[in-house]
């Protein structure tokens, strides 16, 4: 379903519950599934899926869940406050594998903390594209991307390097 914006009801879902966690200084909200689909006008199962593909630890936060009569969901920010947690927050997150969308979540969200400029950004994510990768088997594409993410994006965290 299409807004007059161009907006999808999962961007609309997104930005609310993006404003509701910069509204709070601990960047933690609780929400109600069923409360959520009303305002929205939607099914509960439109929620669920805006949390699990925009809500990602990748992208940045950690999603609880409770489910019942007086369940809720938990959505927390999860900040990267100094090249430390960064250097750990990527050898964790990357592993072996990573897929594009995964990676891309990544570079997003090192982009919007700050930790990426544009151009990086940009550079990343032409070099994350399948384009660019052109192995046949998804795992060896998914191994080969990961290696490259986290060579670079530790490179670029080097504090002899800025």
């Amino acid at each position: 379903m299409g807004f007059p914006d161009g907006k999808t009801l999962a961007d609309r879902i997104e930005e609310y519950l993006k404003w509701l966690l910069s509204s709070t200084p601990e960047g933690v909200i609780e929400v109600q599934r069923q409360e959520l689909a009303k305002v929205f006008a939607c099914v509960p199962s439109q929620i669920t899926y805006v949390l699990g593909t925009r809500f990602t630890v990748q992208r940045g936060y950690l999603v609880e869940s409770r489910r019942g009569g007086g369940g809720y969901v938990r959505i927390a920010r999860l900040p990267l406050k100094d090249r430390r947690q960064l250097k750990q927050w990527i050898e964790e997150l990357i592993g072996d594998e990573v897929s594009q969308e995964a990676g891309q979540g990544i570079i997003n969200r090192l982009h919007q903390e700050g930790f990426l400029t544009d151009r990086e950004r940009m550079l990343l994510e032409a070099v994350m594209g399948s384009h660019a990768l052109p192995i046949d088997d998804l795992v060896e594409r998914n191994r080969v991307r990961s290696a490259i993410l986290r060579a670079v994006l530790l490179t670029l965290m080097r504090s002899d390097f800025c």
